[in-house]
């Protein structure tokens, strides 16, 4: 049975997740696929990692929130488009 995790990690992952307009899982799957590149398996270590993550989403000063609206829209004949009759 997996561990409990630090409560400090888990806000670090769902800063990120919010940056990102991804679920907290997400976040918390490329937390720990980085770190398992880089080899790292402590949990200071993986918090640190998070923190790095969301300091570069923000430097990125990409709007994930409109790119996200933006894909949902419906383009060109997909608008008349009707599920139900």
């Amino acid at each position: 049975m997996a561990g409990i995790p630090d409560r400090a990690y888990n806000a670090a992952c769902g800063m990120l997740a919010s940056q990102l307009s991804i679920s907290l899982a997400a976040a918390r799957r490329k937390v720990d696929v980085r770190s398992s590149q880089e080899g790292l398996k402590e949990t200071a270590a993986k918090l640190a990692l998070a923190q790095q993550m969301l300091a570069e989403a923000q430097a990125s000063g990409e709007n994930h929130h409109e790119l996200l609206s933006s894909q949902l829209e419906a383009v060109g004949n997909d608008e008349n488009f009707m599920v139900e009759d």
